[in-house]
């Protein structure tokens, strides 16, 4: 079979189940807490149901920076996956250049995802000298504030409109025996809250011209001087928070015992399966109130190069199941993120996906920080901010650290 004529049988494959021998394909990722594992069920049972292959699970516990090595490891020392998650941007790049993935350029073609995609930024993070490797699934932002409102009205507070009304908040909840911040402690989760503190602090002009061009001159000034005192202010706010996971944090705030925490749109998973309605048991706050903002990260899928002609059949499968409309609505619904495709129909959204939509919409979006920088780079600025939250580093000495690391990045 050609690849054009297989790219045509895949989307008739959505229809109807496919009959024929089930080619058993292993799916890496490291969507593991409640919210996470609904969603990814989507993917499954729509893949499993909608073609004549079978997902079969390859879980990774942990976050993405646990999972990544050991995804990159066994590609590398071949023993591939089937399919991998990843996030898109520059994370495959060396992969891609080895020749260790699958090119998906002529499925993209022959589906129009150039059409599809939304923002096509996107598409762009996946896309490696003109060929597309990825099929990018969801996007993510990490620009949020969550708020307890049980949390805010034990201490007898109205819930902060943004990040400073929040700061001011604190010694109100601290009274009232509520931690103020919950944070885990990760380095994945500290460099997060240190990007959607610089955007909202820095201002988006700022930050791009720091991250996208990195300017380490700009790195040194006083614009990012004030990122690094709200960063030394988080961090005084989030002293008493023991909790690992980024899910057990976002439990904290569910319950109450904290009154906020800095996460990703993927944390209004735990508050569906809790049960919590959004705008009445908990307040979402894009660019933490201060700039209406978006980062348009997110996860993508990855097929490492398999020399087995009913493997690559399954992948393109895979990949045309993950793009199709009904599993990006039931899969974006359930994991809080927001869907690739800018042609579906998302009314059933709570009020936080609301919002979102409406920021995508009016264009107030900005690259992740995965699209512009190496992982090494990346790996260094997690670096410091895990010596920062867990130490008493002043805000002045990781300044000039940070400046040094932008300094240098490829």
């Amino acid at each position: 079979m050609n690849k054009t004529a297989l790219a045509l049988s895949l989307t008739t494959a959505l229809v109807a189940p496919s009959v024929g021998t089930a080619t058993e394909l292993e799916v890496t990722h490291w969507w593991t807490s409640g919210g996470e594992a609904a969603a990814v069920a989507e993917l499954a049972n729509a893949f499993n149901e909608n073609t004549a292959h079978e997902w079969v699970d390859g879980a990774i516990a942990g976050s993405g920076s646990t999972a990544r090595p050991i995804i990159i490891s066994r590609i590398i020392g071949g023993d591939p996956m089937g399919a991998t998650q990843l996030n898109h941007g520059r994370q495959a790049e060396e992969l891609i250049q080895a020749g260790l993935m699958t090119d998906l350029t002529e499925l993209a073609e022959e589906q129009g995802w150039r059409d599809l995609v939304n923002p096509s930024s996107l598409l762009d993070a996946c896309t490696y000298e003109g060929r597309i490797y990825c099929v990018p699934v969801n996007i993510h932002s990490w620009q949020w504030l969550w708020l307890s409102h049980d949390a805010y009205e034990t201490a007898g507070l109205d819930v902060p409109s943004d990040w400073n009304e929040f700061v001011a908040s604190a010694p109100a909840l601290e009274e009232a025996g509520i931690l103020p911040l919950a944070m885990g402690q990760q380095s994945w989760q500290q460099i997060g809250a240190f990007d959607v503190l610089a955007v909202a602090l820095a201002g988006t002009d700022v930050w791009r011209d720091v991250l996208v061009n990195r300017n380490a001159d700009v790195a040194a000034g006083p614009e990012f001087a004030a990122v690094f005192e709200g960063v030394a202010t988080a961090r005084e706010l989030a002293a008493n928070s023991n909790v690992q996971d980024w899910n057990l944090a976002t439990n904290m705030v569910i319950t109450g015992t904290a009154g906020g925490q800095i996460m990703g749109d993927w944390a209004q998973g735990e508050f569906q399966i809790a049960g919590q309605v959004a705008g009445e048991d908990y307040t979402c706050l894009p660019g933490l109130g201060v700039n209406r903002v978006l980062d348009t990260g997110g996860d993508a899928f990855y097929f490492p190069l398999i020399d087995d002609e009913e493997t690559r059949e399954a992948q393109l499968a895979l990949a045309s199941t993950l793009i199709s409309p009904d599993v990006q609505v039931a899969f974006n619904l359930l994991k809080g993120s927001l869907p690739v495709r800018g042609d579906v129909d998302l009314s059933a959204a709570n009020a936080c996906m609301q919002q979102g939509l409406e920021i995508l919409a009016e264009g107030g979006v900005l690259p992740s920080s995965d699209m512009n920088l190496t992982q090494d780079t990346t790996s260094q600025i997690e670096d410091l901010m895990a010596e920062f939250w867990s130490s008493d580093m002043s805000a002045e000495d990781a300044q000039a650290r940070y400046v040094e690391i932008i300094a240098s990045a490829d």
